[in-house]
């Protein structure tokens, strides 16, 4: 069965330029990507950002401008669903009380899954470190958008 799977996620960049990324791992398979997730029944694409914010980061956010939409086929890494994801600049509503990090997958703990973030400049930004298509088309459009206004 085929359907779709829509996916929300934030871009919060800091007075450094640097964009928050989330690294982690699901059962063994390691991924970097912006925050964010799944979109849940019923819910809007706002909504959902704002709840995955609390989620994964503990945090309150605003959002304030689209983006990007996914405008190519991406199939999920984790089933056979297509993935379409959104997203959309966001600022933090207080500031974020993380322990971030200065390396890639630098997890604390062990388990099944596991997650820490880190500030990345944009500039700075690799794009092999992200993980999945879609999150590379977005790094790709920060680094470009970012470095012309600098």
């Amino acid at each position: 069965m085929s359907y779709f799977n829509v996916r929300v996620y934030g871009l919060l960049i800091n007075q450094n330029n640097e964009v928050l990324v989330s690294d982690e791992e699901e059962y063994g398979f390691r991924f970097s990507k912006f925050p964010g997730g799944g979109l849940e029944l019923g819910e809007g694409l706002i909504d959902g950002l704002k709840r995955e914010f609390v989620e994964e980061c503990d945090a309150e956010i605003e959002v304030l401008s689209h983006f990007y939409t996914t405008d190519f086929f991406e199939k999920s890494s984790f089933n056979d669903s297509q993935v379409i994801s959104v997203y959309y600049i966001v600022k933090e509503k207080a500031p974020l009380h993380l322990a971030f990090k200065d390396v890639i997958y630098d997890f604390d703990g062990e388990g099944e899954i596991l997650q820490v973030f880190r500030w990345v400049k944009i500039e700075d930004l690799n794009i092999d470190d992200i993980t999945f298509k879609t999150d590379k088309t977005v790094g790709q459009l920060l680094k470009n958008q970012y470095s012309v206004k600098l």
